[in-house]
C-alpha cells in the first residue's frame, strides 16, 4: 500500500533556483526569475499559480537627455519592514545610455497563498 506523504515547507523558506541561481521562495513551481519549471504540479495545465494579490505595480521610464552625452545607470529595489528596517537590497540592472536614449522599468509585487500543507 503506498501512501502520499504531503511535504510542509515554512511559509516564506527559500531556496536557490537550479537554472540561474536566484534566490526563490521554496514553494515556487516555476522561477520567477528564469521561468524554468522546477517541478510538476498535480493540476491541469503547466503555467504557474496565479498571485492571490497583487500588493504593488509600478511602471516607469527614463532617458539621458541628448544635450548632456551619454550616461550610467543603476537599478537597486530595498525591501523594508514596517518599522523602516531594510530587509533587503538588491542591484537587479545596471547598464549605459546613449544621449537621448531611454530604459522602461516595470516593478510588481505579487502576494501567494501558501501551499496546501504549508
Amino acid at each position: 500500500m503506498s501512501r502520499v506523504v504531503e511535504r510542509r515547507t515554512p511559509i516564506g523558506k527559500t531556496r536557490s533556483c537550479p537554472h540561474c541561481r536566484a534566490t526563490i521562495l521554496e514553494s515556487a513551481a516555476v522561477c520567477p526569475a528564469c521561468k524554468h519549471h522546477l517541478r510538476f504540479e498535480n493540476r491541469r495545465g503547466a503555467e504557474p499559480l496565479p498571485a492571490s494579490q497583487v500588493a504593488l505595480r509600478v511602471s516607469g521610464q527614463f532617458a539621458r537627455a541628448a544635450a548632456l552625452g551619454p550616461g550610467e545607470y543603476h537599478v537597486v529595489v530595498v525591501i523594508r519592514d514596517a518599522g523602516g528596517a531594510e530587509l533587503a537590497r538588491k542591484v537587479i540592472g545596471v547598464g549605459g545610455l546613449a544621449p537621448g536614449e531611454e530604459r522602461k522599468v516595470d516593478l510588481t509585487v505579487e502576494i501567494f497563498d501558501p501551499p496546501s500543507g504549508a
